[in-house]
């Protein structure tokens, strides 16, 4: 007859097992999917395009974030940088950018449409208005894009099956502590999930920092004006594409995207609306994550037991996390996460916490407004909060 304390203990083994082998496998999902970045991409499809960048707000490293889009080893394309707020500090940032590189290539709209809940699909509404062209690429601000950019990502559109493009991407420039541990959250634990997903066939993405569309395409979906209820928007645009028959594209070619959080608080609420953005997202995929949590369970096994041999296994379980992590990150070419690895048991141990949230909070605050999740993944206002 097993006790309570057998019975929990091979409930803890479960994950320690399954974190492990998921973890062995992702060194070979990584590896085989980012082979393919080898190839160079096709220059005989260059055409014109426009890429739309919301900003709001000053963030690290703003002016050259935004510098690095109209900079591209590309023939012809369009920058419009959108903001919603005259008095947006931001504001005189691109004003400058657009002086520097001109008002052909670049473009600064100043719109506030409130289409919906979503102030970054907002944003958009305001800026794709002065599209010029028919393929529009929208690139989050606090993307460091490399000049090829543009050529890699249009590339896959020249297959008229091809629905909607978007890249990989890694988290730099974590300075402090709580940067580092959202560095650690995206490049050592989402990333290499997804391109597992993606190698497997498990689940589709859409990744919102860098998304290639055709403009018709887009309006076939809906537009952008029927997504701005959405929490998600990125998800609910790449659910249209594959669900209409297109193929939705997940490039082997990373971008960087600078974190930058002013304090732990930030860092804390920001943890937990991701897990609440990918429960809403894929709610069984997330549920199933409990299966693969590592190092959590290794440190609930030696509690349990109390002896030599739960410390072994959670030195063991700590080891595995480590040694594939350093080996997924040095294929991304991702040498800070390697030098914040030793943050990874904590992070991963905080990381069930972020996960049992995500089912208890149902609200997000957007602007001083506070809104409730709905199980569609739309944003419903429910009252303003008083200063």
């Amino acid at each position: 007859m097993f006790s309570l304390s057998d019975l929990l203990q091979i409930l803890c083994l479960v994950p320690i097992l399954a974190g492990s082998v998921f973890s062995i496998i992702t060194v070979w999902t990584v590896q085989s999917f980012l082979k393919k970045s080898n190839r160079k991409a096709p220059n005989n499809f260059t055409p014109p395009v426009t890429v739309l960048k919301p900003v709001r707000g000053l963030e690290k490293d703003l002016k050259l974030n935004l510098q690095t889009i109209a900079t591209q080893n590309y023939p012809e394309y369009q920058v419009i940088y959108s903001v919603q707020d005259p008095q947006d500090p931001a504001f005189p940032i691109i004003k400058e950018i657009q002086e520097e590189f001109g008002s052909d290539r670049i473009s600064v709209v100043l719109s506030t449409v409130e289409a919906g809940a979503n102030g970054k699909v907002n944003n958009l509404l305001g800026a794709i208005k002065e599209a010029r062209h028919e393929i529009i690429i929208i690139s989050d601000s606090d993307t460091n894009l490399k000049p090829d950019y543009l050529t890699n990502i249009v590339a896959p559109l020249a297959d008229s099956e091809v629905g909607c493009v978007c890249t990989l991407f890694k988290v730099t420039r974590g300075d402090r502590w709580f940067e580092k541990m959202e560095l650690l959250t995206m490049n050592t634990d989402f990333m290499p999930s997804v391109i597992f997903a993606e190698v497997t066939g498990a689940s589709n993405a859409c990744l919102g920092p860098s998304i290639a569309i055709r403009r018709s395409t887009l309006e076939e979906l809906g537009g952008l004006e029927s997504l701005a209820d959405y929490l998600v928007e990125d998800y609910e645009l790449g659910r249209r594409v594959w669900t209409s028959g297109k193929k939705m594209v997940l490039l082997p070619y990373i971008i960087d995207a600078v974190v930058d959080l002013k304090n732990w608080r930030n860092w804390w609420t920001h943890q937990v609306y991701w897990d609440q953005n990918t429960y809403l997202a894929k709610p069984a995929p997330f549920i199933a994550t409990i299966l693969i949590r590592t190092i959590p369970f290794a440190f609930f096994l030696a509690l349990i037991r109390g002896d030599s041999i739960g410390v072994v296994i959670l030195i063991g379980a700590i080891i595995i996390r480590l040694i594939t992590a350093a080996i997924t990150s040095g294929k991304m070419k991702d040498i800070e996460a390697i030098k914040s690895l030793y943050l990874l048991p904590f992070r991963d141990l905080i990381g069930l916490v972020f996960w049992a949230l995500s089912f208890t909070q149902r609200t997000v605050i957007w602007r001083g407004v506070e809104f409730k999740l709905t199980s569609q993944g739309k944003m419903v206002m429910k009252s303003y909060l008083s200063n």
